[in-house]
C-alpha cells in the first residue's frame, strides 16, 4: 500500500512536468527539488528525502542537481490518482450540490481511497465524465485523458473573436469565486469587444449580452474554443 504522503508527490511532479512541457527547451531536464517544495509547502531536505525513496521504489529518476523525472510506473501511479481526484470532484458537484471552489480540499482526501473497483463503479454510475467540474480532462481506467479540444486563452485572443469557456489556467478557490461574481462559468459564451493596450486589459460580451472589463490575469487563466 502506497502512502498519502508518496501519492502526493507523485501527483505534484506529475503536475509540475505537466506544466512545464511546453515551456521546456531541454526536455532532459528534470523538475528541480525548489519547485516540488514550493508546491507541497515543505522543505527542500525533505523533498530530496522524499524523491530517494521515490527512487528506490523505482517511480522516479533522482540525481542531486540534475532534476527529478517520473518513471512510467510512477506516471501511472500519478495519472490514477489524478482521475479519482477529478470523479470525487465531479460527484461533490453534480450529485451533492457542492460549488465549483468547495471540491478541491474535500477530493484532495478521496483521492487516496484504495478501492479501484470503488472507483470504476463510481466512473459508471456518473456516465463516464470526460472532465471535472474545472474543466480538467478525466483520465479513463487505463490512464488515457480524452481531451482532443484546441483551447486558446482569452488573452491570446482578437477584437471580435468569440469562444466558448471550457478550461482554465488558475483553479484556486480565490479565482473562482472571482469567475462567479461575474456569472463566468464552464460553457460561457465571451466574445472580446475591445483590447486595451495601456494593461492588457479587455472588454468582453458574456453569453451575447453582458459587458464586463476583465484583467490580462483573468483573460490569460480564461480557456475557450472558438469555431
Amino acid at each position: 500500500m502506497i502512502s498519502t504522503s508518496i501519492e502526493n508527490y507523485l501527483k505534484c511532479i506529475y503536475q509540475l512536468e505537466e506544466q512545464l512541457a511546453g515551456e521546456r527547451t531541454d526536455s532532459t531536464k528534470g523538475i528541480t527539488t525548489g519547485a516540488i517544495a514550493d508546491r507541497m509547502e515543505t522543505q527542500a531536505p525533505s523533498v530530496s528525502d522524499m524523491l530517494r525513496k521515490l527512487s528506490e521504489r523505482g517511480w522516479a529518476t533522482y540525481e542531486k542537481y540534475q532534476g527529478t523525472h517520473l518513471t512510467c510506473e510512477g506516471r501511472k501511479i500519478a495519472i490514477d490518482i489524478l482521475r479519482k481526484h477529478r470523479l470525487w470532484e465531479v460527484f461533490l458537484v453534480e450529485k451533492l450540490g457542492f460549488k465549483w471552489d468547495e471540491v478541491h480540499n474535500i477530493a484532495e482526501q478521496l483521492e487516496h481511497v484504495v478501492s479501484g473497483d470503488l472507483v470504476d463503479r463510481l466512473d459508471a454510475w456518473l456516465g463516464h465524465p470526460q472532465f471535472d467540474p474545472h474543466g480538467d480532462p478525466i483520465p479513463d481506467k487505463t490512464g488515457v485523458m480524452h481531451d482532443k479540444r484546441k483551447k486558446k486563452s482569452l488573452h491570446d485572443m482578437l477584437s471580435g473573436e468569440a469562444g466558448v469557456l471550457v478550461g482554465l489556467g488558475d483553479t484556486s478557490d480565490t479565482f473562482l469565486r472571482y469567475l462567479d461574481s461575474f456569472e463566468i462559468a464552464l460553457g460561457t459564451r465571451i466574445t472580446i469587444v475591445e483590447r486595451f493596450q495601456f494593461d492588457g486589459s479587455v472588454q468582453v460580451l458574456r453569453n451575447d449580452k453582458d459587458k464586463l472589463t476583465l484583467s490580462s490575469q483573468v483573460a490569460a487563466n480564461l480557456l475557450l474554443i472558438t469555431p
